[in-house]
C-alpha cells in the first residue's frame, strides 16, 4: 500500500515539473521581474508562520488554500479562517480570510482572500513651497505647505479559488486559480495566476506535499504599460507524526523546501545555476488535540513560536516571528481563528 502511496505520489509531483517546463519556456521569453510576487510568498496563517512556513505536508485547515489546495480535501466540515498581523512596527497590516466548504464526499471548494497594505502615505509633490535666497536663488522644497499633503495607499489583493479532489484514502489533489490586483497611488494592475498541488499520507504518520505555485507564471499588467511575470515556485514539504507511549502529547515535525527558478543567488540559501532552494523548518507539540505549542526557523534565518488552542468549535492561534536581526523592523504578530460549522 505505502508503495502505492509513493507511486502517485512521484507521479503527481513529475506532472508538476512537466507542467511548470511548458510553460517556464514560454516565461522565459517574457520579462521576468525578480521579486515581483513577494506579497504572495509572505505566507498566511498564525500556525503555519509559527513553523517557520513549513506547513505544505499539513495543510489541514483553511489556510491550506494557500500553502498547498490539495490539503482543503482534509476537512470534513465546512471552515471559515480568519487572520491579521501587523509587520515592521505596524507599518504593514496583512489579513487573510477563507471559507471551505465539502462537496458530496470527494469535492472540497474554497475562496480565499489576501490583502497586504501600506496606508497613509504622504504625496508631498503639490505640497512643495519655493523660497527665495537673499541672491535671488530659488530652492525648491525646503518648506512644505501642510493643507496641500495628501495621502495614497499601497495594497495589494489576491483572491484565491481553490479546488482539491479525494483520489483515494490516502491521496489529495488540487488547484488554485488566483486574481490579483495591486494599487499603487492612481495606478492598477491585475494578474491571473494558477497552482496546482498533491498531498498524500504514506500510512498513519508520514505526509508529503507539493505546490507549484504559479504553475503557468502568472503575468501581471499595470495600466501603465508595463509589465511582469512571476515565475513558478515548488513548494515541498514533509509531516511526521508521533505520539510516544504513555505520554499524551502528539510531536509533528516538519520541513518544507522552496524551489524557485528566477536565478536568486545570494538572496537564497543554496542555488545552482538559476535554481534556488530555500528550507523552512518546524515543530509542533499538541496536547489532545486541545492546545499546542510551535517553533519554526524559516529561509532569512528567523526564529518563530506560537501557540494553539481548540474551543469548542473555534481554533485559536497566535503567532510571533522576531526580527532581531533587522532592529528597526520590529517583531512580527499574527492572530488567526477557525470556525468550524459542524452540523452535528
Amino acid at each position: 500500500m505505502a508503495d502505492i502511496i509513493k507511486k502517485n505520489f512521484v507521479s503527481s509531483c513529475i506532472a508538476l515539473l512537466i507542467t511548470f517546463n511548458a510553460f517556464f519556456q514560454y516565461a522565459s521569453a517574457q520579462h521576468i521581474s525578480k521579486y515581483a510576487g513577494e506579497f504572495l510568498a509572505i505566507g498566511v496563517g498564525a500556525r503555519p508562520q509559527s513553523l517557520g512556513a513549513a506547513f505544505a505536508a499539513i495543510a489541514d485547515d483553511g489556510t491550506a488554500a494557500y500553502w498547498n489546495p490539495a490539503g482543503i480535501g482534509q476537512l470534513t466540515f465546512p471552515q471559515i479562517s480568519l487572520m491579521h498581523a501587523e509587520q515592521f512596527g505596524g507599518e504593514i497590516n496583512y489579513d487573510f480570510a477563507s471559507i471551505i466548504a465539502p462537496y458530496r464526499q470527494k469535492t472540497t471548494f474554497g475562496f480565499s482572500v489576501i490583502r497586504l497594505g501600506i496606508d497613509g502615505i504622504p504625496d508631498t509633490r503639490n505640497a512643495l513651497i519655493d523660497t527665495v535666497q537673499a541672491n535671488g536663488r530659488i530652492d525648491e522644497g525646503e518648506r512644505l505647505n501642510l493643507d496641500k499633503i495628501t495621502y495614497f495607499s499601497n495594497t495589494d489583493f489576491a483572491f484565491y479559488f481553490s479546488f482539491a479532489h479525494q483520489k483515494n484514502s490516502s491521496t489529495f489533489f488540487g488547484a488554485n486559480v488566483k486574481l490579483i490586483k495591486r494599487k499603487i497611488g492612481d495606478n492598477t494592475a491585475w494578474g491571473v495566476g494558477f497552482d496546482a498541488a498533491v498531498l498524500s499520507r504514506l500510512g498513519e504518520k508520514f505526509t508529503l506535499g507539493a505546490n507549484l505555485m504559479n504553475a503557468t507564471s502568472t503575468i501581471i499588467v499595470w495600466d501603465t504599460g508595463r509589465k511582469e511575470l512571476i515565475s513558478p515556485t515548488l513548494k515541498i514539504g514533509s509531516a511526521y507524526k508521533f505520539t510516544p507511549e504513555m505520554v499524551p502529547v502528539t510531536f509533528i515535525p516538519v520541513v518544507d523546501a522552496d524551489i524557485r527558478f528566477e536565478n536568486r543567488e545570494f538572496a537564497a540559501q543554496h542555488h545552482l545555476g538559476s535554481v534556488s532552494i530555500d528550507i523552512h523548518y518546524g515543530i509542533e507539540l499538541q496536547y489532545k488535540e486541545i492546545a499546542s505549542i510551535r517553533m519554526g526557523y524559516d529561509d532569512v534565518k528567523r526564529l518563530s513560536f506560537g501557540i494553539g488552542a481548540n474551543i469548542t468549535r473555534i481554533q485559536v492561534d497566535y503567532a510571533f516571528t522576531s526580527f532581531d536581526d533587522f532592529n528597526e523592523l520590529g517583531n512580527s504578530h499574527r492572530i488567526s481563528l477557525s470556525f468550524n460549522l459542524k452540523t452535528e
